[in-house]
C-alpha cells in the first residue's frame, strides 16, 4: 500500500490490463448505456464505429477496477475530481486495453495535516497503440503519520 509519502513526484506506474470482450460490453451496455453500437453487433457495424465498442462509462469503470485491482495500490481517501478527459479511439470488442500512469502533481494539504494530493495522468490503449483515453484525476491520499 502506498501512502502520500511514498509517492515520488516522477512516479509511473502501469496499472493493469482488461481484456474487453464482446460479452463485457454488450452486458454493461444493456444495463447503462444501451446504444445499439454498443449492444447489437450486427448495427454497430452500420454504425460510424464499424463494429462494437464499449461505452465511455464502461471504460471509466474499467479503469478504476484496474486501479483498486494493482499490486501497489495507492492509499486513496477520495477523489477531487477529473480534469481534461479524452477519448480520442472507440475502445473495440476483442482487444486488450492497458492503463498507465504518472504522477504530475503532488502536494502536502495545507489543512489536513494527516492527507497529501496528487494529480496522476492516465493514460488507456488498446493493442495497436491507440489511445482509447487520457485524463486527469486529482486524489486525496493518505499520508503515514
Amino acid at each position: 500500500m502506498r501512502y502520500f509519502d511514498d509517492i515520488p513526484d516522477d512516479y509511473e506506474a502501469e496499472i493493469g490490463t482488461f481484456a474487453l470482450t464482446e460479452a463485457d460490453v454488450i452486458e454493461f451496455a444493456k444495463a447503462w448505456d444501451p446504444q445499439p453500437f454498443h449492444t447489437d453487433p450486427e448495427a454497430a457495424v452500420k454504425s460510424p464505429f464499424g463494429g462494437l465498442v464499449a461505452s465511455s462509462a464502461h471504460v471509466f469503470a474499467i479503469c478504476t477496477r484496474l486501479f483498486f485491482d494493482f499490486k501497489d495500490p495507492i492509499r486513496v481517501v477520495a477523489m477531487l475530481g477529473k480534469d481534461k478527459l479524452r477519448l480520442p479511439s472507440p475502445a473495440r470488442a476483442g482487444t486488450t486495453l492497458t492503463y498507465r500512469t504518472r504522477c504530475i502533481d503532488r502536494r502536502e494539504s495545507a489543512s489536513r495535516p494527516n492527507i497529501g494530493i496528487i494529480t496522476l495522468a492516465d493514460t488507456v490503449t488498446d493493442d495497436d497503440g491507440n489511445v482509447v483515453l487520457t485524463q486527469e484525476v486529482t486524489l486525496m491520499v493518505a499520508r503515514r503519520r
